[in-house]
């Protein structure tokens, strides 16, 4: 019965959290060379989405500034920063591993090679276009990802979470030295190269969002199906077995979508770190253990925290933007160290 009633008072909490989200998402639009006020920015949307012109009282750069540059760039952030925190949380509760992210398995890596490739030897197929980088990017990241599973299965047929974590960083150290060497051949595309390994959302537009967008929402459904299962794994694979989860297809299917959301953001928008790390670690702490709450939430929270870094990194130096992954690891390391330190005192 008290859990029941515990459980029933996050409610109000969650969504004051995601109010609170949804206002620093617009907070994040509004700062800039050219500061948009909040009034403006509704008036905007209210008579974009009716089909009508926008009131004279409101400059014409304004609503150009807000529609074609400011909103896609923070709503790609938002999304990539919210599939970012739902692939966090899945691989810390799927495999017990607190420090477990969507890169555990290579996928990072596997994306930076990828790219690397594609940017090095200057490859281009037409059909693709400006899609190849991503395609390239995501491919080379599933790729590694399947590598990983597959070995995995051969050593331990029931995926234990201790083996798929050891060959997910003996695969990655080995993709690591692979794009070290490839790095090395960049030459004059060394600038461009190690630019969209630190992530960044400058140039974004309405397609990326919709891809993004998709993608987030899609990992977010699949995963919500299965909070039930996931909640049970990560109590352990022998109590999930004894309870009659079949552990080994849930698995594969997690890690799958797991993957799909970091190969996605990592093809789109470079590598970016911290975020799945310290946003489920916050929504835990705030509205405990169970799946339900914590992946809506990490959605939500590591959503606004990517598009506040995006802020800083484009505001911070202004007119120069720096690497929104440079911004997110000086922000998210200390706190996830204050957050570590805090556990072990407790213990």
């Amino acid at each position: 019965m008290t859990g029941k009633i515990r459980q029933k008072g996050y409610g109000p909490s969650m969504t004051v959290t995601a109010c609170i989200c949804v206002l620093l998402l617009f907070v994040s639009i509004s700062v800039g060379s050219v500061r948009i006020s909040l009034s403006d920015m509704g008036t905007i949307l209210w008579y974009t989405l009716r089909g009508l012109p926008v009131p004279s009282s409101i400059p014409e750069q304004n609503v150009t500034i807000f529609l074609s540059v400011r909103l896609p760039r923070a709503l790609a952030a938002f999304f990539a920063g919210g599939a970012l925190s739902l692939s966090g949380a899945v691989m810390q509760s799927l495999l017990q591993n607190p420090l477990a992210s969507g890169y555990t398995l290579g996928v990072s890596s596997g994306a930076s090679l990828g790219a690397a490739f594609v940017i090095v030897t200057d490859w281009s197929v037409p059909a693709l276009g400006q899609f190849l980088l991503p395609a390239s990017g995501f491919a080379a990241g599933l790729v590694t990802v399947l590598v990983v599973l597959a070995v995995a299965a051969r050593i331990d047929r029931t995926l234990r979470s201790q083996t798929v974590v050891l060959i997910g960083m003996v695969v990655s150290l080995f993709v690591n030295a692979m794009l070290t060497l490839v790095s090395s051949f960049a030459g004059d595309r060394a600038k461009q190269l190690l630019a969209w390994t630190m992530g960044s959302f400058n140039g974004k537009r309405w397609y990326h969002v919709g891809v993004l967008m998709a993608a987030a929402l899609f990992g977010l459904v699949v995963l919500l199906l299965s909070a039930k299962s996931l909640d049970v794994m990560s109590f352990g694979d022998d109590e999930a077995y004894a309870i009659g989860v079949n552990v080994r297809r849930q698995k594969i299917l997690l890690l799958l979508v797991a993957t799909l959301l970091t190969g996605v953001c990592v093809s789109f928008t470079g590598t970016i770190g911290f975020v799945d790390l310290v946003a489920p670690h916050v929504v835990r702490k705030l509205f405990g253990a169970s799946n339900r709450r914590v992946l809506p939430m990490s959605f939500l929270i590591g959503g606004s925290f990517l598009a506040l870094s995006d802020m800083v990194s484009r505001t911070i130096l202004s007119p120069q933007e720096i690497p929104v992954g440079a911004v997110t690891a000086l922000i998210g390391a200390p706190f996830f160290v204050v957050i570590y330190l805090k556990d072990r005192r407790k213990e």
